[in-house]
């Protein structure tokens, strides 16, 4: 059986740990095939974005067309996005494709406190929830975007991450257009190594539903796949590391 196609569109992170790099990184390890639209190219590490380069709105597209028309697509991720009109051009292109699920992980700002979207480019966002089959905020995130009432509003699936939350326990929330479908409440991993949580279970996410697993399913695979790569976190760098790849992991667990 071919691996699921899954295009990736998103931000280059140097440093290897989130971003395209880590997605693809993602897709590999649960047994897909990643295809990669590039948005920006930055330069960061460990301690923060030092620099960021938006890769033109043509080109982005241009990429996208040359993955989909030749090699075909089973999923799509969206991470950071670049610019507004990006954003609103991706989303017209996406509009047009039949029954491809789309993850979107709605990246406003880095791990380190880097700030990845401008005003513009979150208001832009709205178009691509509209096509979203799954957006994946922080907590942050969220309420910068509207809070749980965004799934009504666009008629999507939201998984509200809770890694930003306090205390030892944490929450995701899954919320539909009619409400609340499911919640996973799991200890907090006390780990300062956790660049790249938000982009991993945004791309693992789509994998399994570029394999034709169900959304809860999709979501419950990533979970532990994040979690066992936040466990095996290499400790590289002075600030927010990497976390692991989880070789060993069932693709199909």
């Amino acid at each position: 059986m071919k691996p699921a196609r899954i295009l990736i569109i998103a931000g280059s992170d140097s440093g290897g740990g989130a971003g395209i790099q880590a997605d693809l990184k993602t897709v590999t390890m649960l047994g897909g095939f990643g295809m990669t639209a590039i948005t920006a190219i930055t330069a960061q590490n460990t301690l923060g974005v030092q620099a960021v380069h938006p890769i033109p709105t043509d080109m982005v597209l241009a990429q996208i067309d040359s993955c989909i028309s030749d090699i075909g697509v089973d999923a799509v991720k969206i991470g950071m996005i670049g610019s507004a009109d990006t954003a609103i051009a991706v989303a017209e292109r996406l509009a047009a494709l039949d029954n491809v699920p789309i993850v979107f992980d709605p990246v406003m700002v880095a791990t380190s406190g880097s700030l990845l979207a401008d005003d513009a480019t979150i208001a832009a966002f709205e178009r691509l929830m509209a096509i979203a089959t799954l957006v994946t905020p922080n907590i942050p995130e969220l309420a910068a975007l509207g809070g749980e009432a965004i799934a009504v509003r666009f008629g999507t699936h939201v998984l509200a991450k809770g890694g930003h939350g306090e205390g030892p326990m944490l929450t995701d929330r899954l919320v539909g257009p009619d409400g609340l479908l499911k919640a996973w409440s799991n200890s907090r991993i006390d780990t300062p190594h956790s660049h790249g949580t938000g982009c991993t279970l945004a791309s693992a996410i789509a994998t399994g539903l570029g394999q034709q697993l169900d959304l809860v399913p999709s979501i419950e695979r990533a979970r532990k796949y994040v979690r066992e790569a936040l466990a095996l976190a290499p400790g590289f760098g002075s600030g927010h590391g990497p976390m692991g790849a989880p070789l060993g992991f069932h693709a199909h667990a």
